[in-house]
């Protein structure tokens, strides 16, 4: 009989449809024993031709199968993941005559799981009459292997409860399904019982568990168990390599390869060359990216689809797309992955012509594009030049009717967001707001419109979220912040920080940095003073934000040090700090020592200067009145200077009348920027200081003739949660008319005031005045004037200057009926706290003019000093 079989397997060959290549494969024949002609097809893996034969058999009536051949065949359903089969020969089992097995339904669990088909796995599982830790470990590994992550743990725990034991197959599927929901306290529980457990050296339970930290990104605890392994596999090394790599240990993870090679033991697999030529493209090292791509050919790996698409990825990373280009060329069958691993790469590396190339060639190739490849695909598109490109992705996306999911919409998103497309963005943001949009969708329209200085949309939209989504998160809260600094409100800064105290947000490291950047330039330094001493480890970011902002408003000699302070604590300063610092000692008048301090900056702190310590230098001579030494030490660069740097000089020429460098230094700058106004107001000023009117005639005219305008001042006020813009001379204000009635009124008391006030002078004025003594604040003369009573509701204005010398403050009152007087209260903190309700109408006649409200009248204090702005 032995020798007839081994004859039928030399002389039988057919093409088998399920392998990669022909192989000898027996016929049945009648004579033949059913079931020792299945076990040998399954023995040689022929599982197509071993389901064939059953096919046959249940022809014939007299053909019996015993417990070793449903094994066997429910072994090969397994292999080829057939639930057709698998039901069959289920269906055929359970018409025979066999008695319940326990062998046998372990393996039919075993091949439902694989298939997919956990309820079919729970109910054979179920209807058994006696289980053992395999039924167990079967019906674990369907549910971990096809996601049923919660009904694994679930079995897990049952399994227990029945008085089983897991073993180190139980702990691989129990871990790996731990792994996917990310539970850590979890996974550190079946951590401590694998190693309580007799099984806690075995490879499976300790490699489950190296991938299982990996997942967690806890890379410590994934070092310490591959430690403790004494006979590491493939595996082992695999995943400690893909756990280092992408954890950002990139160099570990080189060490641990070299360590492979040298150890001989084990060849790198296509796994481990694919985990290395991440880390070498995260380092950026392309050369080391080319000694392991040569003993990857070596290994015979330069074909291979998995190996091939991080080679392909690691040099794009590098910048070396034709290398990139070339290393794809060479992967025999590219798969999905390969195409969108090679389209990332082009993308990410700048270059949107080449990844719609190769977006073009898989289309035309028959791989199907999925939504990986156009979220590869939308991330190079990155500025308005390739917004055409990133327009033509989103119609191929609609017109083949592609899933849009959340994250393609928020890659959609970005693309338009990135290319400045605003109208687009707010549309496509739209269409998710209300049920879709997640932190990330909410992340990026509000980051955009701060970018595009929408500070009023980013509120709004910010306000929305919080009704909508109802929890924020740091880097909304930092946009939010940022905005906030950028208009100078403060009260939306205040509330802002209150919602990060209310989430929990007000300890991060940004968070805290945005409060501090946004009170300094709302001109609140003490709340930026209190921010940073609430931080416990302040970085050089919260050291140089609050160092500028002492700087900027005057407090040289607090900034100066804030600066030792700093440098006491070991903090290195970074560009910003010197920014700051530099212009400290140019407010106090330290000039030797701003200078020195330009000079350590590279040899003691490693900091290059740039422009703008350049810029802080020259304007650190120039408020000295060091004209000449600021152009010289301009003129001694090693560089061309900027316009900044000669208008700084230009403006200290203005104040101090020096007319022959400020002409000198007007020319630099018209060479460098024809048509700036500020360097054409300057010099007219200066001209105009030293009584020179046809210098400052020909300079206008010449003005007039090049189209050069001033830049107009621009302002703007929040009332009503709504921010009113106002631009010199423009206008537009939908409520001008009564904004500039109101100012008119306002002009006309002022004026029949100062009247009556020249009539009448007191004798006694200037006595009084310059002594500061009597009744009266300030000396000078008083008169009152009636104005109307207003709301409780007061909102403040920018100025709105006038052609006759006064800046006037105006407020909406609470009702909305009309622009009024702009009213404060003064006084000490407890006055103001107890007179909310009282305000003063802001006046200001020159710099020194001062006034009170008092009894709903208007109290205005004149001094002798003012009369030549009437």
């Amino acid at each position: 009989m032995m020798r007839r079989l081994q004859s039928t397997l030399k002389c039988s060959c057919r093409h088998v449809s399920c392998g990669i290549h022909n192989v000898a494969s027996p016929s049945f024949k009648d004579e033949q024993p059913f079931n020792v002609y299945i076990g040998s097809l399954c023995n040689q893996k022929l599982f197509r031709d071993a389901l064939h034969a059953f096919d046959v058999s249940r022809k014939k009536a007299d053909c019996l199968i015993d417990p070793s051949t449903y094994i066997h065949l429910i072994s090969a359903c397994s292999a080829l993941r057939s639930v057709e089969y698998g039901r069959k020969i289920h269906d055929h089992l359970l018409g025979s005559n066999l008695l319940p097995y326990m062998i046998l339904e372990n393996h039919l669990i075993n091949m439902y799981g694989k298939c997919g088909l956990t309820g079919d796995a729970k109910e054979v599982f179920d209807s058994m009459w006696e289980r053992n830790v395999v039924s167990w470990n079967a019906l674990i590994a369907g549910y971990s292997q096809h996601g049923q992550d919660i009904e694994a743990i679930e079995s897990y725990i049952e399994m227990q409860r029945s008085g089983f034991m897991p073993d180190h197959f139980t702990f691989g599927g129990v871990i790996k399904a731990c792994s996917r929901l990310a539970e850590a306290g979890l996974g550190e529980q079946l951590h401590a019982k694998v190693v309580k457990s007799e099984f806690g050296s075995h490879l499976i339970a300790q490699n489950a568990l190296i991938a299982m930290y990996n997942k967690f990104g806890r890379i410590n605890e994934a070092w310490d168990v591959f430690s403790l392994i004494k006979l590491k596999d493939l595996i082992s090394w695999s995943s400690i390599i893909a756990g280092l790599s992408k954890l950002g240990y990139e160099i570990e993870a080189l060490s641990c390869f070299k360590e492979i090679l040298s150890g001989g033991t084990y060849h790198p697999n296509e796994f481990i060359f694919g985990s290395v030529f991440r880390a070498c493209g995260s380092l950026g090292q392309p050369e080391y990216g080319r000694q392991i791509h040569g003993v990857s050919v070596k290994y015979g790996f330069e074909a291979n689809a998995f190996a091939g698409c991080s080679l392909t990825d690691m040099y794009a990373r590098c910048g070396f797309l034709y290398l990139a280009k070339t290393a794809f060329k060479l992967i025999k069958h590219p798969d999905i992955v390969s195409w969108n691993a090679v389209l990332a790469g082009f993308a990410y590396g700048g270059d949107a012509n080449g990844a719609m190339l190769f977006f073009s060639r898989m289309r035309h190739s028959g791989s199907e594009p999925n939504d990986i490849t156009v979220c590869s695909l939308l991330c190079g598109f990155a500025g308005p030049s390739t917004l055409s490109q990133g327009k033509q992705i989103h119609c191929y996306i609609i017109k083949t009717g592609l899933v849009l999911d959340l994250p393609v919409y928020n890659t959609l998103l970005s693309m338009y967001a990135n290319c400045s497309e605003h109208m687009d963005a707010c549309k496509l943001f739209n269409d998710i707001r209300d049920n879709a949009a997640d932190l990330v969708s909410w992340t990026t329209i509000i980051n955009m419109c701060m970018h595009q200085h929408r500070a009023t949309e980013v509120f709004a939209l910010f306000r929305t979220m919080l009704l909508l989504h109802g929890r924020p998160d740091g880097v909304i809260l930092a946009n939010v912040i940022g905005a906030c600094g950028k208009v100078a409100t403060l009260e939306m800064g205040d509330q802002v920080n209150c919602c990060a105290v209310k989430y929990g947000l007000d300890s991060g490291i940004v968070v805290m940095n945005g409060l501090i950047d946004m009170y300094v330039k709302c001109g609140s330094l003490e709340s930026a003073g209190k921010v940073f001493n609430c931080m416990p480890n302040p970085n050089v970011v919260s050291w140089s934000s609050l160092i500028v902002g002492y700087a900027q408003f005057g407090l040289g000699q607090e900034a100066l040090d804030l600066f030792r302070r700093m440098k006491k604590q070991g903090i290195k300063p970074n560009q910003v700090t010197f920014v700051g610092v530099l212009i400290a000692c140019s407010h106090v008048g330290l000039v030797d020592e701003g200078i020195q301090l330009l000079k350590s900056m590279e040899c003691e702190h490693g900091v290059i200067p740039t422009r703008e310590h350049i810029s802080c230098v020259v304007d650190l001579l120039a408020r000295a009145g060091r004209i000449h030494d600021a152009e010289a030490f301009i003129d001694q660069l090693g560089f061309e200077p900027d316009v900044v740097t000669w208008k700084t000089v230009l403006a200290a020429c203005k104040n101090c009348g020096n007319v022959e460098v400020g002409r000198r230094v007007a020319e630099k700058i018209l060479r460098i920027d024809p048509s700036n106004p500020a360097a054409h107001v300057l010099l007219c000023n200066i001209h105009a200081s030293a009584g020179n009117w046809k210098d400052v005639a020909c300079l206008r005219a010449s003005m007039r003739e090049k189209g050069i305008k001033k830049l107009r001042g621009q302002s703007w006020i929040k009332v009503k949660e709504q921010i009113h813009v106002f631009t010199a001379k423009d206008g537009l204000h939908q409520e001008k008319d009564m904004i500039f009635l109101t100012l008119d009124e306002l002009l006309s008391q002022i004026s029949e005031v100062w009247a009556d006030y020249e009539e009448s002078k007191p004798v006694e004025e200037d006595a009084a005045g310059e002594g500061g003594k009597g009744g009266k604040r300030g000396g000078g003369d008083v008169r009152t004037m009636p104005v109307s009573e207003e709301g409780d509701d007061i909102w403040e204005t920018s100025p709105v200057h006038t052609t006759r010398g006064y800046s006037i403050f105006l407020k909406k009152d609470q009702k909305g009926s009309g622009w009024n007087q702009y009213r404060r209260s003064r006084g000490s903190k407890d006055e103001m706290n107890k007179r909310k309700k009282e305000s003063e109408l802001m006046v200001v006649l020159g710099s020194h003019q001062k006034k009170w409200w008092k009894g709903g009248r208007v109290v205005v204090n004149f001094r002798k000093a003012d009369a030549a702005l009437a």
